[in-house]
């Protein structure tokens, strides 16, 4: 069966992949993702069945509606893609089991809630709340990351452990781990808008944070806060430097243009340049839940190993 098996995954999570695309699409939108059908978002010219399959579809159509021509985003093909590639490689790490399964839900949550929160900057409820209850269901089934007997060794004995199921240890994972993420992020808003008098980030990112909460546990949880700011703060810091760089360039352009090349300087020219970036970064606002989302894939596949590995080299 297994040269049969990994093509049908494959091809199962194209399937999905399509239905992921008509979620990102329409549920930030308030609109229902069973009805009406597909149909193209230019003309409205409703899509037939045959148009409609995954990959195949956008390919043979070369990206463009078969009606009024207009081009189709390549991020349906992408997500299609990519739901199909998860699924498989959820496939080849876990074999058929239930860890693959949970594996296969996460990731496609999050696969939907990153294209969603990049486009725009909205993480629906309809993912992030049913995904965190799957998340506590699937800690009853698959174990979490038990990290309570870690912090409190003189509380939670081996002989307390042995006497209660591993399955309650894991639930508690689970929900502390929810708790943990959700407050964490909560407190970070609350302080960045009692310092700046904004909000620097949205609720739907502590209820994105609590469903990965909830699926990895604390210790992966922390991890993923900690990679994730890594990541946006890197993100953050290469905007403002290309920004800075093509405002230099530009102001310069303009002193040569004019004649004034005398009285702007290369100086005076990035200075300008620099209080624009910080200016664009002020007002820019970031898709936080990217980062929080891609993280949790790779701290849900590879978080262990590379804890593992940091203790090693202590």
């Amino acid at each position: 069966m297994e040269p049969f098996l990994a093509p049908a995954i494959f091809a199962f999570g194209l399937c999905f992949g399509s239905f992921l695309n008509v979620c990102i699409y329409r549920l930030p939108r308030g609109k229902s993702v069973v009805t009406p059908r597909s149909a193209c978002p230019h003309c409205g010219d409703l899509i037939p069945l045959y148009h409609n399959v995954p990959v195949l579809s956008w390919l043979i159509l070369r990206g463009k509606c078969r009606s009024c021509k207009a081009p189709i985003s390549p991020r349906y093909l992408l997500i299609e893609l990519l739901t199909g590639l998860l699924f498989l490689g959820c496939y080849t790490h876990f074999g058929l089991t239930l860890g693959m399964l949970k594996c296969s839900v996460l990731g496609y949550l999050l696969l939907g809630l990153i294209f969603t929160d990049a486009e725009t900057k909205l993480l629906p409820d309809a993912m992030t709340l049913p995904g965190l209850v799957l998340g506590i269901l699937f800690s009853l089934v698959v174990p979490v990351n038990d990290l309570a007997s870690r912090i409190m060794p003189g509380i939670v004995s081996p002989a307390m452990r042995s006497e209660i199921s591993w399955r309650m240890w894991s639930l508690s994972d689970s929900l502390l781990g929810a708790a943990v993420g959700a407050s964490f992020l909560y407190g970070a808003a609350a302080i960045y808008l009692r310092a700046r008098g904004v909000e620097g980030m949205g609720f739907g990112d502590v209820k994105l944070m609590a469903l990965i909460g909830a699926f990895l546990g604390t210790k992966l949880t922390v991890l993923t806060i900690f990679a994730a700011s890594l990541a946006g703060s890197i993100f953050g810091l290469s905007m403002v430097l290309a920004v800075w760089i093509k405002r230099t360039r530009r102001f310069e352009a303009r002193g040569i243009a004019s004649g004034i090349a005398s009285r702007i300087s290369s100086k005076e020219a990035r200075r300008r340049a620099w209080q624009s970036a910080r200016l664009a970064l002020r007002f820019y606002e970031m898709p936080f839940g990217v980062f929080l989302g891609s993280m949790a894939i790779l701290s849900f596949l590879f978080g262990n190993r590379l804890l593992q590995w940091y203790w090693r080299t202590l």
